[in-house]
């Protein structure tokens, strides 16, 4: 009897199963025109993932903390300059389903720059650095300051931008029919092709179990048949990333054009099963592609079956940028507000160092930027990869430092060195910073400095790191209240919701 019933139970259990996957694969709950502008509704909500996760097979790495240096011991902080913003949106997604993120998932500097702290640009040069600092609210003891370099990128005006000559690359296996992810990718890329302009092309692969091309590129002029190939689009099969993007980069190859942007952006939930698997051994097989000029944007999609660290170091080592798109407002910001920032680049393998003055400055501490640190030798190293910007993009990293007791004057110098995209060639520039620079009370300090640090102190709670143990959520969302006075605008009230989401399942998981 027992064994029938094991056989019984194993049987159905394999039909379960079968039934599933069958679900996955055919797709689940195609979007029209009149679907919620949010595509965020999980059609698997009934599914609950095990032990207790908040969904199954995501996928974050943990690079640490940053540590407090003693300047006697090591004056210099250098790292890759990094204008992702996806740790916030996939933290968003999280809060707004109802859990705490992982905090691997939270990475202190793609929350800080997903803000915009109205940084000057500069009028000629690549950037220009905007330097602020106050006594810190947030870090612990009294005699920490925390100092703000903020880095402004070049404009380029959107009648400026050069031609695009770009290549989706479009994840349709299985798992992209799940909370009709994929649904959200056509949406999304329809406002792309909406905003392209005369000289613009476009081409399209897809993969799932094989890699294959849906479109030659085709000029913007065809814009309705560039539109219908998006909108076709169903999913199918397994994962085989790899291919997709071997197939992609060569259709971006063979139809490059000097002066203009060639770009490859993949749109994916990340998950690659079938073929190489992982970020290295996938741009091994492409690394010549990328040394060509191809650059690539990773944007992810979905949460469940998520592979954040493949999407993140895809961008990392495609000379690209990684966003999260969780709604379609987030799509707008990408790809229709920011769209010539998004694409056309303004400085390759940039890269930050930071001197401190040894006999003003005791020690410091990076906030984030842990998987962007360099060895200090490889800042002067034109071979060492930095970080890629685009027009109009910004870099704000902070610091806590602690002064010698009474020291004043010159407290570090900021270096920055990058490559034109164009000319290839490379320049260094420099920025003292002294301790006039340093404000007598965080109040007296400009609100966009004391949101950078509000929100980094958020993104630090929620990683649980140990220096905001003595961190409160009370605090953060008390000091936003005082920001949104001073800057009333839809980020800082999404923030302060957030927050409040954030204090409430604390409590809830701590019962």
């Amino acid at each position: 009897m027992k064994a029938k019933f094991k056989i019984f139970y194993r049987l159905s259990t394999a039909l379960m199963l079968c039934g599933l996957m069958l679900f996955i694969y055919t797709g689940c709950g195609g979007g029209d025109d009149d679907a919620s502008e949010e595509l965020a509704v999980s059609d698997f909500s009934g599914l609950n993932p095990p032990n207790g996760a908040a969904y199954d097979a995501v996928f974050f790495k943990e690079y640490g903390t940053n540590p407090f240096i003693d300047t006697e011991d090591d004056h210099l902080s250098t790292f890759g300059m990094d204008v992702d913003t996806a740790s916030y949106a996939v933290t968003r997604r999280y809060l707004r389903d109802g859990y705490l993120p992982p905090t691997e998932a939270v990475r202190v500097e793609e929350f800080v720059n997903a803000f915009d702290y109205n940084y000057t640009p500069p009028s000629q040069d690549a950037f220009a650095v905007h330097i602020e600092g106050a006594p810190s609210r947030f870090g612990e003891g009294k005699r920490l300051q925390l100092l703000r370099i903020g880095i402004q990128g070049r404009v380029v005006p959107d009648e400026n931008r050069k031609d695009a000559m770009l290549t989706f690359v479009i994840d349709v296996s299985g798992s992209m029919a799940m909370e009709s992810r994929l649904e959200l990718v056509k949406r999304a890329l329809t406002l792309l092709v909406e905003q392209l302009r005369p000289g613009d092309e476009v081409g399209i692969v897809v993969y799932g179990t094989r890699a294959r091309t849906v479109l030659s590129h085709t000029g913007i002029e065809g814009r309705e048949e560039i539109l219908a190939a998006i909108h076709s689009l169903t999913p199918e099969g397994v994962t085989n990333a790899e291919e997709g993007l071997q197939l992609g980069y060569k259709l971006a190859l063979r139809n490059a054009r000097a002066g203009s942007i060639n770009r490859v952006i993949l749109c994916s939930d990340g998950v690659a099963n079938v073929g190489e698997t992982g970020p290295d051994a996938i741009l091994k097989t492409i690394r010549s592609h990328v040394e060509e000029g191809i650059t690539l944007t990773t944007v992810g999609f979905g949460m469940g079956n998520y592979n954040d660290v493949l999407m993140e170091q895809l961008a990392n080592k495609g000379d690209g940028s990684y966003a999260y798109v969780d709604t379609l407002n987030e799509a707008k910001r990408v790809f229709v507000e920011n769209l010539t920032g998004t694409l056309q680049l303004i400085a390759k393998d940039a890269k930050v160092q930071v001197d401190f003055n040894p006999e003003v400055v005791s020690r410091f501490r990076l906030l984030g930027y842990e998987n962007r640190r360099l060895d200090h030798e490889d800042f002067r190293d034109d071979d060492a990869d930095g970080g890629e910007i685009g027009s109009g993009h910004s870099v704000t990293a902070l610091y806590e430092i602690k002064l010698h007791e009474g020291a004043t004057g010159k407290l570090a110098t900021v270096f920055i060195r990058h490559e034109d995209p164009d000319t290839r060639h490379v320049s260094e520039t420099n920025e003292e910073i002294f301790s006039i620079a340093l404000k007598a009370a965080f109040e007296d300090a400009s609100p966009e400095f004391q949101l950078a640090a509000t929100v980094a102190e958020f993104a630090e709670i929620l990683r649980e790191s140990y220096w905001a143990e003595g961190g409160s959520l009370a605090a953060v969302q008390q000091s936003i209240k005082g920001i949104a006075l001073q800057i009333p605008n839809e980020q800082v009230d999404e923030l302060s919701h957030l927050v409040s989401q954030a204090i409430r399942f604390k409590a809830r998981d701590s019962e």
